[in-house]
């Protein structure tokens, strides 16, 4: 995993958004993973960037909380957020990954339409993300590839957003290409 300070600040003050009812900031959080998701193509920072953004758009739909399986499924997530804070601090990296695990096998364990719900903005989520991830120059096929997703997906959202009209020979700028460089060191 690259940048576990980052992502360990991420998920703290997602924690305290969460707390504090502000999900915008916690939509925030998300795309700030996205940069460097797209420099490194490093699945924990992908899978970070997609559950963060997922949490914002779940947990500010304040109709899903009056819906049979809420509340397990919001402790699952409050206790995985806990964890995930916990083994990035003791950089016990494997049981980190674990706790992302358990949120997707709590959506599996719900029923009806929360389920269904809450399914359908983690697939959003990922769709979203991988848009991201194209606008940074990542090609649509290894973007897809990323995200579990189809190269279609990726097209049909980049088409819908105007992702598409970047320019394709679009240099990066010296600071980025110098970062990129790095990674590829560490």
């Amino acid at each position: 995993m690259h940048e576990v300070d980052n992502i360990l600040r991420i998920f703290e003050e997602t924690k305290k958004a969460i707390e504090n009812d502000n999900f915008t900031a916690i939509g925030n959080l998300s795309n700030q993973t996205i940069n460097t998701a797209s420099l490194t193509q490093d699945p924990d920072n992908i899978m970070v960037a997609v559950v963060i953004y997922s949490l914002s758009k779940i947990l500010g739909r304040k109709n899903y909380r009056e819906l049979k399986g809420w509340e397990n499924f919001h402790k699952t997530i409050i206790n995985s957020l806990n964890n995930s804070i916990k083994y990035l601090n003791e950089n016990k990296l494997k049981e980190f990954r674990a706790e992302f695990e358990k949120i997707r096998k709590a959506i599996e364990n719900l029923s009806g339409k929360l389920k269904n719900y809450i399914q359908e903005v983690f697939r959003k989520a990922q769709i979203n993300k991988a848009s991201r991830i194209y606008e940074h120059g990542i090609s649509m096929e290894q973007t897809a590839k990323l995200l579990g997703i189809t190269m279609f997906e990726v097209a049909n959202y980049a088409g819908q957003t105007n992702v598409a009209d970047i320019p394709e020979n679009k240099t990066l700028d010296a600071k980025l290409r110098i970062k990129l460089a790095m990674g590829m060191f560490e």
